[in-house]
């Protein structure tokens, strides 16, 4: 067995390593990329988690980053520019030409920290030759500080380090072939010869535009190469990425980007430089230090636990020719499986088989002694073909086997497990590879797993101020899905509700606030409650939009927002759209033919104070879907909204409206999780008894009670009501409609229903006050007595707002 890395590393020392790499890389021929790659081997050899060379540029008062490898450096709160006579580490080297070592004590005295991510964050700045020369900058996690062989590997670079002046290494006019340098205030670029050849344009053809050049990319691959292209997403530093570009006959060729943003100054405007190369001739030669830089940057992106596993075994097993790869949390006393690869069960140890218990197994570390030592210690410990280890670890690897501890903020935040079935030759400096991976994985699980508690936090936030459920509708099913975007973790401002309405109509919304932060949510939860509150009330469509966009402005918000209100007549099969700034709803009709509904739209919520928001009428048949949504499901930085929209409509004509969660769940099936999505689908069947439904207008005249309950009777007559549920409600209708005409001003209504064997009787009024039943009446009382009578003779009775009055209604139930 082999625990301390003798048999792979021989006898030479850290920097006597770290020194032969330096030679190696300066005696191949110089490259736009060598100080990067000069740079990626403090990541290997000092365990540094970012380094950066800090020069000035074309103004002297400033220092700015030329070149960095590692973690971004915002994680460390780290500037891509320095005052070069501040008090910073960085200006302090420069000027002085002594090197600076500090741990977290002296980086809370220093003036221009910002962060200290862990106890045992570091900072190493080391000056680049005499004073005035520049900075080489390193940051860390060890204990007590970069040690003894870390020190003497970064002071090893710091002396190779040679920044060519950044003003004139792409100024001269002679590119090499394969460089490039953008400016990035006018989009003009130059290209050498190689990067047109790669385009397959002719010197003589390029007009030196940028946009001649992202043309002929991929559509797919154009959003990512945009973010390394325009200068307002970039900070200063280095920048890699590979896309496609359109090939006239055949399939796209795969480019590999490489280049760094260089400030402007002294009139001149920041430019992007580096090189574009054939991805397809590098992908062989991959070395150790581009590995670690490459998982460095899929860690820096990685948003969850099962992210950065997913990362590491993308960096690691296909390139060190591995069988299996298991990443762990470690979380009091067990180790927590987030990431197998192979995943399948019977790929890995029974042991581990026995402790499957959800979709990955869990076990006590005390089952794995060999395990828990080399958590113990912190160490990488690395196990050579026949070692003697417990079944547990043995199965794993019995070819070879490694386990890497991940130290994140002072303790170990899980383990690593890399495997081989067949003998595996460790290659002299692979223990260096995978140490610097096991540092860069343990500080990124923290933070994933920091990331994966909040973001489920903000989803319970998010689902808290959705419904718990959508309500049963009589003639119709309802059902929602919402998404939370992945992008982040602030909750977002999407909504959808369902609102039963009388009459048996019902409110459907979905909405969207502008931003995602609690600000958006607490909107979100105030526009949902004031919709629902207006439409209750008993207002048309437009006049709830309309109160609402009111409201929205009456509250002095920065925020807007969009909304689509649908209010269905589940008894005629009739609907009324109104738009605000909304998508547009998506109608399946039973045919299987889809229908992009053409509605009539306002402007966003909040934006306008004289807003009009038309209605647009739908007819819908029996079978017809009704599918409203969010933006984020139809539109993203690589999906115009109209196609979102078409692919919607195609989606839902090949679904089965029969189970329509299974629909909603397939509609929602490979959405883009850079916003949030809320979908909203309904079936209308149509109800099988309609209700009987007659109305009378009552006129303040003397004979006004006298005619409403002659209406009533004849209208009972008409539907065959028994007499004595005749006799109760014309008592019933008295009593209610003298009420309104003499405690109220304005028009009366008088409604009548009839569903089964329920009879309903409703008088509306003006007045929002709704009547109150005395405690008890005196025998000398003249009034007071109405209220009391209806309670007697209806099975039940009430009132509801609507159109700022009330309506009061009591229900008689018939015999038979």
């Amino acid at each position: 067995m082999v625990s301390e890395g003798a048999a792979i590393s021989g006898t030479r020392t850290v920097p006597e390593r770290a020194g032969a790499a330096l030679a190696s890389l300066l005696a191949s021929p110089a490259t736009a990329d060598r100080l990067r790659r000069v740079l990626e081997l403090a990541l290997v050899f000092a365990g540094a988690s970012f380094a950066g060379v800090y020069t000035p540029g074309g103004d002297a008062a400033q220092l700015f980053l030329a070149e960095s490898a590692g973690l971004p450096r915002t994680l460390y709160g780290l500037r891509d520019s320095y005052a070069a006579s501040g008090a910073s580490p960085v200006a302090e080297v420069h000027r002085t030409g002594r090197p600076q070592w500090l741990g977290p004590a002296e980086l809370a005295g220093c003036p221009d920290a910002r962060r200290t991510p862990s106890p045992d964050f570091c900072l190493a700045a080391l000056p680049l030759g005499p004073a005035g020369g520049g900075c080489l900058l390193a940051v860390g996690e060890h204990p007590g500080g970069f040690g003894d062989d870390e020190r003497a590997c970064l002071e090893l670079i710091a002396h190779t380090v040679a920044v060519p002046a950044p003003d004139t290494a792409y100024d001269t006019g002679e590119l090499p072939e394969n460089a490039f340098s953008l400016a990035m205030d006018t989009g003009r670029v130059e290209a050498g010869d190689a990067i047109l050849r790669l385009f397959a344009i002719r010197r003589e053809e390029f007009d030196g535009r940028v946009e001649s050049l992202l043309g002929r990319t991929v559509p797919e691959d154009l959003p990512a190469l945009m973010s390394v292209v325009e200068a307002d997403h970039m900070a200063i530093g280095d920048r890699e990425l590979e896309f496609r570009i359109l090939q006239p006959a055949g399939p796209p060729r795969w480019l590999r980007l490489r280049g760094r943003l260089l400030p402007g100054g002294r009139g001149r405007p920041a430019r992007l430089v580096g090189t574009v190369t054939d991805a397809s001739t590098e992908r062989s030669g991959v070395t150790d230090v581009a590995r670690v830089q490459r998982l460095a940057a899929a860690l820096a992106t990685a948003g969850t636990v099962k992210d950065v596993g997913q990362a590491v075994v993308a960096a690691l097993r296909k390139p060190l020719q591995a069988d299996r790869i298991a990443l762990a949390e470690l979380e009091n006393d067990r180790l927590v499986v987030t990431v197998l690869d192979p995943p399948q069960p019977e790929a890995w140890p029974d042991v581990w088989r026995s402790e499957w218990r959800t979709e990955w197994p869990d076990a006590p570390v005390r089952a794995m002694p060999t395990l828990a030592a080399a958590l113990r210690e912190g160490r990488t410990r690395i196990w050579s073909d026949g070692s003697a280890l417990e079944p547990a670890l043995a199965d794993v690897g019995r070819g070879g086997l490694a386990v890497l501890p991940l130290p994140a903020a002072g303790r170990m935040a899980g383990a690593c497990l890399i495997g081989w079935d067949r003998p595996h030759d460790f290659a002299p400096d692979e223990r260096a590879l995978l140490t610097a991976c096991a540092a860069l994985t343990g500080q990124a699980l923290l933070r994933a797993h920091a990331f994966d508690a909040e973001h489920e936090l903000v989803g319970m936030l998010q689902r808290s101020l959705l419904p718990r459920r959508l309500p049963r509708l009589p003639g119709a099913v309802a059902v929602a899905r919402y998404l939370p975007t992945t992008a982040g973790l602030e909750v977002g401002g999407d909504w959808y509700d369902v609102i039963p309405l009388a009459d048996n109509h019902v409110a459907l919304v979905i909405g969207d606030v502008q931003g995602h932060n609690a600000g958006a949510a607490t909107l979100m939860g105030q526009m949902r409650t004031a919709l629902r509150a207006y439409a209750v009330e008993g207002h048309t469509p437009d006049v709830v939009v309309a109160h609402a966009n009111r409201l929205l402005l009456d509250m002095e918000t920065d925020l807007f927002a969009t909304c689509a209100y649908v209010d269905v007549d589940v008894e005629q099969g009739t609907a009324w759209c109104v738009r605000a700034g909304h998508v547009q709803p998506v109608l399946r009709h039973p045919d299987g033919t889809t229908e992009i509904v053409q509605a009539e739209g306002g402007p966003p919520l909040g934006v306008l104070g004289q807003a009009e928001f038309p209605m647009t009428p739908l007819r819908l048949q029996p079978g017809t879907v009704i599918a409203l949504t969010t933006d984020g499901l139809v539109e993203s930085a690589g999906t115009d909204l109209d196609a979102g929209m078409e692919r919607l409509a195609r989606e839902l004509a090949a679904a089965d409206p029969a189970h329509l969660g299974l629909v909603a769940d397939a509609l929602l099936t490979g959405a883009h999780r850079g916003d949030d999505v809320a979908l909203l689908l309904m079936r209308y069947d149509g109800m099988t008894v309609r209700p009987l439904r007659e109305s009378w207008t009552v006129w303040r005249v003397p004979e006004a009670v006298r005619h409403a309950r002659r209406f009533t009777r004849r209208t009972l007559r008409t539907w065959t009501v028994p007499r004595d549920t005749v006799d109760a409600a014309l008592l019933v209708v008295s009593e209610l409609v003298t009420n309104a005409l003499v405690h109220t001003g304005g028009p009366v209504r008088l409604d009548l229903g009839l569903v089964n064997n329920r009879l309903r009787l409703a008088v509306a009024d003006s007045s929002p006050r709704s009547p109150v039943k005395p405690a008890s009446i005196g025998w000398e009382a003249t009034g007071g007595r109405g209220i009391l009578l209806v309670e007697a003779v209806s099975a039940t009775w009430g009132t509801i707002p609507v159109s700022g009055g009330k309506q009061v209604w009591a229900d008689l139930v018939l015999e038979g």
